[in-house]
């Protein structure tokens, strides 16, 4: 059933229709690596979703179609779903009953880091899916050339770092590879300069010369940090300088601030 063709007194498809159920499936990571598909939720992410990636079905409740009739019109196929459909695709509170299922957009690490990438972002053992999602619109707005998602990580197509990232995973390359070594061996291979955000680290940000060229910046877990064998193998270490009495930045914050000194540095 489409909206282009629907007509009144038309039946929505509910909770219990089989597309509608198949498609909740995908709010488990088991279910999204089997199909390779994922839901992509809110305006602004389907949006995204429709010029950069490749959406097979768009779920919109009629508020929302008539919301976002622009949405609906580029879509390939649309279903008109009911409220109760629209609350168990969405992971939020508040659905906002526009829901897309996608391919899934991660790629290989080689294909990542072909030519002459100049700033890429790894998140190694990452747990927090908001934080993840945040990193990769950071990453992104910085003009990164790839994130990656090392070691045992958050599934970047989990709903919530989808909504964190407001689209911006369909914006750059994303790796998702469990061996941290390879990782760093290819970020090498690549002519990057791998450095260690670490809030000990001798060397700060507004010192640090090693920014200067193309670099890999490794974060590491928000409560433990980067594992001592990763550290021991970054070329070198950098701490974000502390002014005020805050014990220490989130991870967000802090990849943002190194980040962005970098692109700064590159433009400069």
């Amino acid at each position: 059933m489409s909206t282009k063709h629907h007509r009144p007194g038309d039946a929505l498809f509910t909770h219990k229709t089989p597309r509608v159920v198949a498609a909740r499936r995908l709010t488990r990571r088991s279910e999204r690596s089997a199909a390779g598909r994922f839901l992509a939720e809110g305006a602004q992410a389907v949006r995204e979703a429709l010029r950069y990636g490749r959406v097979h079905e768009l779920f919109v409740t009629e508020a929302a179609a008539q919301r976002h009739t622009e949405l609906v019109a580029d879509a390939p196929s649309v279903s008109m779903i009911n409220d109760r459909a629209a609350e168990l695709l969405s992971e939020t509170v508040s659905p906002q009953g526009i829901v897309a299922v996608c391919d899934t957009v991660t790629v290989d690490l080689s294909a990542a880091l072909t030519g002459r990438p100049r700033l890429v972002a790894v998140l190694v053992n990452i747990a927090d899916p908001g934080n993840a999602g945040t990193v990769l619109r950071v990453a992104d707005a910085a003009g990164a050339d790839a994130v990656i998602f090392a070691g045992s990580c958050v599934d970047v197509h989990n709903g919530k770092c989808v909504r964190a990232s407001t689209g911006s995973l369909f914006h750059l390359p994303v790796v998702a590879e469990p061996d941290v070594h390879r990782v760093l061996d290819a970020c090498v291979a690549a002519g990057l300069t791998t450095v260690a955000a670490h809030g000990y680290a001798e060397a700060d940000l507004t010192t640090a010369e090693q920014l200067d060229g193309p670099t890999a910046w490794l974060f590491g877990n928000e409560a433990h940090g980067l594992p001592e064998d990763v550290l021991a193998r970054a070329e070198h270490a950098v701490r974000v300088p502390l002014y005020g009495k805050a014990e220490s930045l989130n991870l967000a914050t802090a990849a943002a601030v190194c980040l962005y000194t970098t692109a700064v540095r590159h433009r400069s």
